[in-house]
């Protein structure tokens, strides 16, 4: 982390902002994921944790919207999470087809566990700046994130695609 620390500070500090971005998320996921490990709960797990215990019951390609992953990165964790005991899947009436994802207790009971560590993360990455300055902060960022939506519908419409990997191997 203090050679990251050193890029902005010393050798590049005029870096891109994506890079600044893709560097403050990776260290805040760092350290919810240091703090989530120690109650045995898989940092893969928490954005599907956070949307059903807003939202429980939704259905699996909800949660995929929900979280922003993919129908079969969610397909994966669901099922590691149903092993752990912490959400059930079912039919709900009227419905055979679509699978729901609900907490169990256990899951929903992690809520008053975890919700203070991603708290303590948060504070510690905004402490020494005052409330304008955080509020200034998110506002920027929620700007980006709307811009960046707008992109994506753009990139669309001109037939810009994302290659899988599978696919960038191939000959064109």
């Amino acid at each position: 982390m203090q050679s990251i620390l050193d890029h902005w500070t010393r050798t590049d500090p005029d870096d891109r902002l994506a890079h600044l971005v893709r560097d403050v998320a990776r260290g805040l996921r760092r350290s919810l994921q240091l703090r989530l490990s120690e109650h045995g709960v898989q940092f893969g797990h928490w954005a599907f944790l956070r949307v059903l215990w807003l939202r429980d019951g939704l259905s699996q390609r909800e949660l995929s919207d929900q979280t922003g992953l993919t129908e079969s990165t969610t397909h994966t964790a669901l099922n590691r999470m149903q092993g752990l005991g912490l959400i059930r899947r079912s039919h709900v009436a009227g419905n055979r087809r679509r699978m729901h994802v609900f907490l169990t207790d256990s899951g929903r009971a992690l809520e008053h566990t975890l919700v203070p560590l991603a708290v303590e993360v948060n504070d510690i990455a905004v402490r020494g700046l005052r409330a304008e300055q955080v509020e200034l902060l998110r506002s920027a960022l929620q700007t980006a994130l709307a811009h960046r939506a707008e992109d994506e519908p753009q990139a669309d419409r001109e037939g810009r695609r994302i290659t899988s990997p599978r696919d960038q191997g191939k000959a064109g």
